[in-house]
């Protein structure tokens, strides 16, 4: 499971920061090359080599205490895991640094490139003055420690009081459960608020962090943190920016008219006191403590026939499908594709269920042990409808990583950050009736008038994300460069929400607060983009295999399930691994050079048509 954006688990993060601290100040990462020697390509070869063996080393034993972590949680592997871990993004930080020693120099095209992945490994490049490590990591250590144990306690006659527990608090996950299922403004209030008031003690951490990641990503040669994460994608970062709003101004009237009937919608529920008709929808509103889905207030502005006249959970249960014949599902999935059955070890090693006798870690979660062939799913199976989508979701992520398995080291990943998500949800969407027809799940599948709920269902998850997706790393690129000064903070990311998504803050908001240290990413110092190019790209994909496969009709009603031509495309792709720059991969798989948003309007056409007609005479935009 581990990448090369090294980010730590959140539950290892104070402990690793203190190892991390002690282990950078010890090295001193003097820079390669102190003899004053010109370096030569043959050096640069050898040391590319050098650097993926002792990688590979740190990687494999970082992955193996991570998984007896994650599944024995317990005070012992959280400590061994976190000194694997700190020993991996040491040697990474120290290689990193020893890499620009071959800048400038003509080199192959294989070492130039795996240098180049070397120095971007880092998320958070710190100073090569040990003082300064040392403060930078105390500061990560404890944005993310006020983030993990960050509590809203209500006071004496407030709504949410009921529900707090014995220590009279409410967690994130109560607050989420709130937020999804209350339909009180009130109590969404509260909560909504009081989960921001864990943030404001984050914003002088947060200023002074990005002063000191910066003074280190300069030491890598970038002009800032922001430059070094665009840097990843194979083009200039300023090319990258413009990608994005390119991207995004394709699915725009999709997500505006999206936008216009939910508001619409939830005016009706909440009166338009509370929803303006024509502004933008008050963040607490759309069931989700970010407003980054709207899934969990379907039911409040589903269509009168929004149900696809089926259940898939009761399908299941029905069938006595046990957690192995789950995932055995899912594998039959990728074999009628062409593809090889999961190894026995698979079988023997992974965790479907949640153990009586100790705590895991239940998120679902895809592993590579070894990165070859010890391929594991962990993950605490419901025999639910939303679990079988999400195993093959996850199987998605074994089969690329063992599809890459024979690359070298520095190559066996992704093609970008935004591909194995994708890759995962590209699965996800052949779930479809006629799939759940031809394994035998479903008698027969609905008729296209009930299609139009399950696409709404699907957008209010998919297609709300996008600009949320897009804006969190929109304000941190422009944090990092100096566009945004620190006492701008929260009124440079309401700006941007308000932009893209059409949300506003349901209570005025001022320089005392520090709304985005509210979500996890921005704290944990985690990039964002990759999951509004994993948005775009899983339909982009599902759009050229469904053509590979010569499926006809719908895009939403299309599954490759059983199509070998599909999967030796898919499967060629995915062997590629992160070996080409990504413009390669996606034509090795769609036949085209650029990502392209048009394939989610090819997806929703149905809907897009649906919401124009609802929309008629209403006042869209914001």
């Amino acid at each position: 499971m581990a990448r090369l954006d090294l980010v730590a688990s959140l539950s290892l993060v104070p402990y690793l920061g203190l190892c991390l601290a002690v282990s950078l100040a010890a090295v001193g990462f003097a820079r390669a090359g102190g003899d004053d020697r010109p370096p030569t390509a043959a050096e640069a070869a050898a040391f590319v080599e050098r650097a993926e063996q002792e990688l590979l080393e740190k990687w494999v034993r970082a992955e193996r205490a991570g998984w007896v972590r994650a599944t024995y949680i317990t005070h012992d592997t959280e400590i061994l895991a976190a000194e694997a871990e700190q020993e991996m993004i040491a040697a990474t930080m120290r290689l990193a640094r020893e890499a620009t020693r071959f800048d400038g120099l003509d080199l192959p095209y294989d070492v130039a490139r795996k240098l180049k992945l070397l120095k971007l490994a880092l998320t958070i490049p710190a100073p090569s003055d040990p003082a300064k490590m040392d403060e930078l990591t105390r500061l990560t250590t404890e944005m993310d420690s006020l983030y993990a144990t960050g509590k809203y306690c209500p006071p004496e006659g407030s709504p949410l009081r009921a529900r707090a527990g014995e220590d009279g608090c409410l967690d994130l996950g109560e607050l989420s459960r709130v937020m999804a299922e209350s339909r009180d403004p009130k109590e969404l209030l509260e909560a909504w608020t009081g989960w921001r008031t864990i943030s404001p003690p984050m914003r002088p951490m947060y200023a002074r962090f990005v002063e000191l990641a910066n003074e280190g990503a300069r030491e890598l040669g970038f002009r800032d943190v922001g430059d070094l994460w665009r840097s990843k994608y194979d083009m200039p970062a300023d090319e990258f920016s413009r990608e994005v709003d390119r991207l995004w101004e394709q699915v725009r009237p999709l997500y505006e008219a999206l936008h216009c009937y939910v508001r619409a919608r939830l005016a009706e529920v909440y009166g338009t006191d509370v929803v303006p008709p024509d502004g933008p929808i008050p963040a607490h509103l759309l069931g989700n403590m970010w407003a980054q889905s709207w899934v969990n207030v379907y039911d409040l502005v589903a269509p009168g026939n929004a149900d696809p006249g089926y259940d898939l959970t009761a399908l299941l249960r029905a069938k006595g499908v046990d957690e192995v014949e789950m995932v055995r599902y899912g594998e039959r999935f990728f074999t009628s594709l062409g593809l090889d059955p999961l190894p026995e070890t698979f079988w023997e090693r992974s965790l479907f269920r949640k153990p009586r006798d100790r705590e895991v870690v239940c998120h679902a979660s895809a592993w590579d042990v070894d990165w070859d062939q010890d391929l594991r799913l962990k993950m605490c199976i419901e025999i639910t409808g939303e679990d079988f989508v999400t195993v093959h979701h996850e199987l998605g992520h074994n089969y690329y990583q063992r599809a890459y398995r024979h690359q070298p080291p520095l190559y066996r990943d992704s093609a970008n950050d935004g591909f194995h998500e994708g890759i995962g949800d590209t699965l996800a969407l052949s779930i479809t009736p006629e799939y759940l027809v031809e394994i035998g799940l479903l008698e027969k599948t609905p008729p296209p008038e009930k299609d139009i709920g399950q696409l709404l269902k699907v957008a209010l998850d998919k297609v709300a994300f996008l600009p949320f997706g897009l804006l969190v790393d929109q304000w941190r690129w422009k944090v990092f460069s100096g566009e945004i000064p620190p006492e701008k903070y929260d009124e440079a990311w309401w700006a941007l929400r308000l932009k893209y998504q059409g949300i506003a803050p349901p209570v005025p908001r001022s320089e005392a607060d520090f709304d985005p240290g509210a979500k996890y990413h921005v704290p944990a110092n985690t990039p964002y983009t990759r999951y509004f190019l994993a948005h775009i790209l899983q339909f982009q994909f599902h759009r050229a295999l469904c053509r590979i496969a010569g499926q006809e009709g719908p895009l939403h009603r299309c599954s490759i399930y059983g199509s070998r031509k599909a999967g030796e495309r898919l499967h060629a792709m995915l062997a590629m691994g992160l070996s080409r720059p990504w413009p390669d991969a996606l034509e090795a798989l769609t036949g085209e050079r650029e990502m392209d948003a048009r394939a989610i309007l090819d997806y929703f056409a149905p809907l897009k048509a649906w919401l124009d007609e609802q929309n008629r005479g209403r006042t869209c935009g914001w």
